[in-house]
C-alpha cells in the first residue's frame, strides 16, 4: 500500500524540471535541450540559441551560457570536465552522461556502474537507465524485477515515458484500473503516447475524465513554449 502511495502520486512536473536560465520547464523531447559539457545543465534550446546569437553579433568567444565558462571543444575535454564534476561534487547528472558516454562506446559495463552510482543519489534518468539495462542484459544479467523496479523509481520521479511503460506492462497484465492511472499521469506530464492510448481506451475511460487529461495534458504542452524556444526551432 506504501509502495503504491508512492507509485500513485501525481508528479509536480516531469523529471527535467526546469531551464535553469529562463526557468520555464523542459520539454521532454531530447532535441529540444543541451547537456553543456562544462557544468552539467540541462539547458533549453531557446536559450542555448539565444546564447549562440549574442555572440554571433557581439562577436564573442563561445562560453556556456549558464556558467559562462568556455566550453569543452571535443567529446573528449567534455569528458574530463564530467569527471572534474563527478570528483568534485559527486554530480548524479555528470555521473549519468558519463555512463551514456561509456554505453556509446559499447562499454555498457562500465555505463551500468555510473547509472547505479547516479541513480543512488536520486537521478531519475539513471533509474530509467538502468530498467533498459537490465531488460536487455546491457552491462549486467537479465532481471525484469529489477527492470520493473527502476522503471516505476523512474516514474515516481517523474519520467513520462517510464510511467508510460509501466502503464502498458499493467494492461498486458490486465490490471486495467493500475493501467489507466499510469497513463493518465503521464498524459497530464504531456506525455503524447499515453494520451493516445487513454483515447483508444475509451470503454475504459469516462468523457469526464478523458476531457480533463486532455486538458491538463495541453496545459502541460503549453507551458514548456516560449518565443525564444520558437525562435530556436525556426533557426534549427
Amino acid at each position: 500500500e506504501l509502495r503504491d502511495e508512492l507509485l500513485f502520486k501525481q508528479p509536480d512536473g516531469s523529471c527535467l524540471g526546469d531551464c535553469p536560465i529562463c526557468l520555464i520547464p523542459h520539454p521532454f523531447e531530447p532535441e529540444k535541450t543541451v547537456m553543456t559539457g562544462c557544468c552539467s545543465k540541462q539547458i533549453c534550446r531557446g536559450c542555448y540559441y539565444a546564447n549562440q546569437k549574442r555572440e554571433r553579433e557581439a562577436r564573442l568567444e563561445h562560453t556556456c551560457p549558464f556558467c559562462r565558462e568556455p566550453t569543452p571543444a571535443t567529446d573528449e575535454g567534455a569528458d574530463r570536465q564530467r569527471r572534474k564534476r563527478i570528483a568534485e561534487a559527486n554530480d548524479p547528472a555528470a555521473l549519468r552522461e558519463v555512463g551514456r558516454t561509456r554505453f556509446d562506446a559499447g562499454d555498457y559495463k562500465g555505463a551500468f556502474e555510473y547509472w547505479t552510482k547516479a541513480a543512488v543519489l536520486g537521478d531519475v534518468l539513471s533509474h530509467f537507465q538502468l530498467s533498459c539495462s537490465y531488460r536487455y542484459g546491457h552491462g549486467v544479467e537479465k532481471d525484469e524485477k529489477r527492470a520493473v523496479y527502476h522503471l516505476e523509481q523512474a516514474a515516481i520521479g517523474g519520467h513520462p515515458q517510464a510511467r508510460n511503460i509501466v502503464g502498458h506492462i499493467e494492461l498486458e497484465n490486465g490490471r486495467y484500473e493500475r493501467a489507466i492511472k499510469h497513463l493518465t499521469i503521464a498524459a497530464t506530464l504531456g506525455d503524447d503516447q499515453s494520451l493516445e492510448a487513454l483515447k483508444e481506451l475509451t470503454c475504459l475511460v469516462s468523457k469526464e475524465d478523458l476531457a480533463a487529461t486532455l486538458r491538463a495534458h495541453q496545459a502541460a504542452v503549453d507551458a514548456t513554449k516560449s518565443p525564444h524556444r520558437e525562435a530556436a526551432e525556426a533557426a534549427l
